[in-house]
């Protein structure tokens, strides 16, 4: 019978509607549960990006300082080590020139060292004798040296020659040819002695021996306190050296650092972001979820509500008989048709409206206008549309937890 059709029909949609609810429902806690975790992990994930930015930027802060700190450090370092080199050069400079000085002095000494021996060596042998037992030759070699030496070392003999010996030596040097004459003459009667010109000459030898030792000693003291002083230098020096060289390595591996710290906290600003705007389209998506989720729980119970209220109604005894007399077939003619139409689709009207059913107000207005071959019709016509509907629902969950599992993934 039609009517069975109707209140089975109905069953089917009461079964499905709670199919699709407990459905829905199962798909909604797996969404509200991506919802809640993909929020508590974008949050942590937020809170630890504005942590770590703020540690970011103090350890630029700290490297920017240390790096131009060393930068400084490295630049004292060199200063110093100039400063250094500078005074090691002026110092051996100093040396070199006192060196050259003492070679001259020294060769210049040896000479007349060597000069005055030979003399001394000459007059050794007639030590003791007169002069005029030299030979002229060796007499007149005697002076020339005698006078030499006096006159180049002028300022060395100033304190070593008595007045009185100075001026014995300067007669000897103004004529030693007085002394090799044959007949003496009153001034050779006095002439000096070799003894007295022998220690003079004597004399002067030991002046020149003292003052090159003291020059050799004095020597080798600069000697060795320019080497002291090098070592010294050298020791700065290097000490700097090694100093630029560790700050150097230090202030690459700290420009290092702060270059990857900068390029960290550019890294992090950027994931920062991309992050707050994930979770504010989440907490977007899933307040419209849960919108959604809410209006289709609703209207689904209204629907379940009425079709078991129009269930309800259908399968009354009332409604039946009204059924029954409206579809029999013994009742043919067109007036009696038509009331029994008008009843039935009173009937389906006040449960359409009563339910707020859109699908039986239609049946109603079917059975109000037509024949009942169409009102047939007519219910085949809304079987059909809910089951195309039931397909769609099906299609639509799939949808849903398709995107479920693809937000998931992501």
């Amino acid at each position: 019978r039609p009517v069975s059709k109707v209140i089975t029909l109905l069953k089917d949609m009461n079964k499905q509607l709670a199919k699709e609810a407990e459905e829905d429902e199962e798909i909604y806690d797996k969404m509200a549960c991506w919802c809640e975790t993909n929020d508590k992990e974008k949050t942590k994930a937020i809170a630890d990006a504005q942590a770590r930015i703020e540690d970011l930027t103090t350890k630029i802060e700290e490297l920017t300082a240390a790096s131009a700190r060393l930068n400084t450090e490295i630049k004292n370092h060199e200063k110093e080590v100039a400063k250094n080199q500078e005074a090691l050069d002026q110092a051996t400079a100093i040396r070199e020139k006192q060196l050259a000085e003492f070679n001259a002095e020294e060769k210049d000494l040896l000479e007349s060292i060597s000069a005055l021996k030979s003399a001394v060596t000459v007059l050794s042998k007639h030590h003791g004798g007169s002069l005029l037992q030299v030979p002229r030759s060796h007499m007149m070699s005697v002076a020339a040296t005698l006078q030499y030496q006096m006159r180049k070392h002028a300022s060395l003999l100033q304190g070593s020659l008595t007045p009185s010996e100075r001026r014995v030596a300067a007669a000897f040097v103004q004529a030693p040819e007085d002394y090799f004459d044959a007949a003496p003459t009153f001034k050779q009667s006095y002439a000096p002695q070799s003894g007295e010109i022998f220690g003079i000459l004597k004399q002067m030898k030991e002046t020149f021996e003292a003052n090159l030792a003291a020059s050799q000693k004095e020597e080798m003291a600069n000697q060795k306190a320019y080497e002291d002083l090098k070592a010294a230098k050298e020791e700065e020096i290097a000490a700097g050296q090694a100093q630029i060289e560790a700050k150097t390595d230090e202030l690459a591996s700290t420009d290092e650092k702060n270059a990857q710290a900068k390029t960290d906290i550019e890294d992090t600003k950027a994931s920062l972001s991309a992050d707050e705007q994930f979770l504010m389209m989440l907490k977007e998506k899933c307040s419209m979820t849960d919108k959604e989720w809410e209006e289709r729980q609703k209207t689904r119970q209204l629907e379940m509500e009425a079709v078991s209220k129009a269930l309800a109604v259908l399968s009354g005894d009332d409604a039946h008989d009204l059924f029954t007399r409206t579809f029999n077939p013994a009742f043919v003619q067109t007036a009696q048709q038509s009331e029994r139409r008008t009843e039935a689709a009173r009937v389906l009207k006040q449960v359409a409206q009563k339910f707020n059913n859109p699908r039986i107000a239609t049946l109603a207005y079917q059975v109000k206008l037509d024949a009942f071959t169409r009102v047939k019709k007519a219910i085949d016509d809304m079987i059909a549309q809910l089951t195309a509907e039931k397909e769609a629902e099906i299609k639509h969950k799939d949808f849903c937890v398709d995107e479920f599992n693809t937000n998931q993934l992501q």
